[in-house]
């Protein structure tokens, strides 16, 4: 069978610069801090969703990628390919690193809907998808979420694309999350506010507020006029969208250590959703406030910041659970 464009199967997809999906408006990356803008370069969240006819024995994805260095102790897993299907993985291949290739995933018996998680860290594009012994086509479109944060939710420390909270929350409210966050940053860039604005999204999710306070410290004071600023730019593009905003998860180090502007993360934290819930007071009936503290508890923290694959299953069913009514 002929190769078909990709396109149409890619789900997660924000922006594209050429034929590379990117997560920053390619044509507003001058007002972005150089570290985002090199984040946002990697397809974090982007996925190929596709529909197999009764029959079909495997899809074959032609792609191009980075190849890691040959003293990677990890090189043999950097280019992983996970398929899954009913919110579980069915397989998962590690294909040989090369700049481009082609690799092949076995499907089960009997056909039905399924997504392949791609080595997001190598930034892949994917150049064709194809079937063997059968047909494909795209999956159904799901409706968009759009999920800004920072490392968190860019998902590190999950053992797996697929394992970040905001995959495994996408998978159970039957969205199609489309991951911007940005490890280092979500530090309350009004750009990046202005961008979503313009970006389509049935749903919206803020995560961020830890790397506001050591990353680039702030005060309560002034986080809290950046949310508000924050949610005022994003309701120029979407003033009735349903947006929930989740304020920093636990992070033992921080909630009573003063940062050098003298303000603790338990003190920004409540900074941030008491900007939130005033904003809903005075009449934003579409925004909703999670308190991010009782999410997560010490065991479920890989490295005292970022959660281990448990904790990005806890927090994914605490946005679940959030966003249950408008999804």
């Amino acid at each position: 069978m002929s190769w078909l464009e990709p396109e149409p199967f890619l789900r997660g997809t924000a922006w594209r610069d050429g034929d590379r999906p990117v997560r920053a408006d390619p044509a507003d990356l001058g007002r972005l801090p150089w570290d985002i803008a090199e984040r946002a370069a990697l397809p974090i969240g982007v996925r190929v969703e596709f529909r197999a006819e009764p029959g079909t024995s495997a899809v074959e994805l032609r792609y191009r990628a980075a190849v890691p260095a040959a003293r990677d102790e990890l090189r043999a897993l950097r280019h992983a390919f996970a398929l899954w299907r009913d919110g579980r993985c069915v397989t998962e291949v590690f294909a040989e690193p090369a700049e481009e290739a082609t690799v092949r995933l076995r499907l089960p018996p009997g056909g039905g809907e399924f997504t392949v998680h791609l080595p997001e860290a190598q930034a892949p594009v994917v150049r064709g998808v194809r079937a063997v012994d059968g047909a494909l086509s795209p999956a159904a479109a799901r409706p968009r979420w759009l999920v800004l944060g920072d490392s968190i939710t860019e998902g590190w420390w999950a053992t797996r694309p697929a394992h970040s909270w905001p995959a495994a929350a996408g998978r159970a409210l039957g969205l199609d999350p489309v991951n911007l966050g940005y490890a280092g940053g979500a530090r309350g860039e009004l750009p990046l506010a202005e961008q979503l604005s313009r970006l389509p999204g049935e749903l919206i999710t803020l995560a961020f507020g830890t790397n506001c306070w050591d990353r680039a410290p702030a005060t309560p004071e002034w986080l809290h006029a950046t949310v508000r600023s924050y949610v005022r730019l994003i309701r120029r593009g979407h003033p009735r969208t349903p947006l929930l905003l989740v304020s920093p998860v636990l992070r033992p180090a921080a909630e009573h250590t003063r940062n050098v502007l003298g303000a603790t993360l338990t003190e920004l934290r409540r900074a941030m959703e008491r900007a939130a819930r005033e904003l809903v007071a005075a009449g934003d009936d579409r925004l909703l406030v999670l308190p991010g503290r009782p999410l997560l508890g010490p065991e479920h923290l890989a490295d005292g910041l970022h959660p281990n694959d448990a904790g990005h299953a806890a927090l994914g069913r605490a946005v679940t659970s959030a966003l249950r009514a408008y999804a």
